[in-house]
């Protein structure tokens, strides 16, 4: 959100007794070089506020999952650690042994009453014209009726079974539910393991969110596609950057922050699951406004002030000017109201002066970078 505090820039007057830049010169040989005590100044123009929230946060894989038996039995291979598995592919197998014996049996089952009930719906299908001509009774018709269900019974139940068994076959293999690393094992082979115990763990660390808490008095500040800057000391703090994917709707009672999601590609394998970060949440982004060096600001028991350069005599001298500021952050302060564009306040010297004193401006700087450090 972007908004604009100042009007048209002010057009820097010719300083009364500087040079032709605005810096005290030194006086002519011979003559008496001008008193006060040296100082550098900041020549205000309208500069660009970055309003940031800095949080710390970690690094959680979008990909990372516990996997567990579904079967009990004792395992009997697990996928090498740092295997790179495709999905579906077999990270662990349980001893097929005894289910491959009960699927055997169970497929004898089907065969048998598959065969029974076949035998059955023929002698129905052979019956069912003579009861029609009533040449056997309606009870031996009924007798026939009753084995064609009961057979037909018999072969739904052997089913089910082979059915239970397939899928006991199936669950004594525990699949890769997406392409990843496989960085744990929780079990031993040779180990018996009952359903629900862990196995292994994989991780997909392609793509990674880096999560972060905000204090709720910033909940309606942050909105999808907010831009966050984030940082690792294992790197030396080298920035990255990513967009808000996610803004939790709850506040967390232990910590009164909400939590907040971005998403990074992260193909080169730099980041790691459970990493600590330094993020930095852009707020708001305010064009247009006056912007002093944090240390330019000097408090007293009436507030907040900056010393101002006044030229209007024939020898420059310094102004107390109270300023309303608003927020700081990275050494940079957004000056709210107090100040005008053109004038030149002191960035260096500032806490030994009083208002008149005269000056002598060894720097004048023309604008701020990102750290709050003045630059010509």
């Amino acid at each position: 959100m972007n908004r604009t505090l100042l009007g048209p820039v002010l057009v820097l007057l010719a300083a009364g007794c500087g040079g032709a830049d605005g810096r005290n010169v030194p006086a002519e040989d011979g003559a008496e070089p001008p008193a006060g005590l040296r100082v550098e100044t900041l020549l205000l123009a309208p500069d660009v506020f970055e309003d940031v929230i800095e949080v710390t946060g970690s690094v959680e894989a979008i990909h990372d999952a516990t996997l567990s038996a579904q079967s009990s039995g004792t395992v009997e291979s697990l996928a090498p650690l740092g295997k790179i598995v495709r999905r579906g592919e077999v990270v662990a197998r349980l001893d097929q042994g005894f289910v491959i014996a009960a699927l055997d049996q169970a497929k004898a089952q089907v065969a048998t009453a598959r065969a029974s009930a076949d035998l059955a719906r023929d002698n129905f299908d052979r019956q069912e014209p003579l009861f029609q001509d009533s040449i056997i009774s309606a009870l031996e018709f009924q007798q026939l009726r009753a084995q064609l269900q009961q057979a037909e019974a018999t072969l739904h139940s052997a089913e089910a079974l082979h059915t239970q068994a397939s899928e006991q076959l199936e669950n004594t293999e525990v699949l890769a539910p997406f392409a990843g690393r496989v960085e744990s094992h929780f079990v031993e082979v040779g180990e018996q393991v009952a359903p629900g115990v862990n196995v292994a763990r994989i991780v997909d660390a392609s793509r990674v969110r880096i999560v972060v808490g905000i204090p709720e008095r910033f909940a309606g500040d942050i909105e999808l596609g907010t831009e966050m800057l984030f940082s690792v000391e294992a790197y030396r703090g080298a920035p990255g950057t990513g967009r808000v994917t996610f803004a939790g709707s709850t506040i967390n009672p232990r910590s009164r922050t909400f939590a907040v999601e971005a998403e990074i590609d992260n193909s080169d394998g730099r980041l790691k699951p459970e990493m600590i970060v330094e993020a930095r949440v852009l707020r708001e982004r305010i064009d247009s406004v006056l912007v002093v060096p944090r240390v330019a600001v000097v408090r007293d028991e009436d507030g907040s002030s900056v010393f101002v350069v006044d030229r209007s005599g024939e020898q420059a001298s310094v102004m107390r000017r109270y300023v309303t500021t608003g927020p700081v952050y990275a050494g940079r302060v957004m000056i709210e109201s107090g100040l005008q564009a053109a004038e030149e306040v002191v960035v260096a010297g500032q806490n030994t002066l009083t208002a008149g004193e005269p000056v002598v401006v060894d720097v004048r700087y023309e604008r701020l970078d990102s750290q709050g450090i003045p630059l010509q």
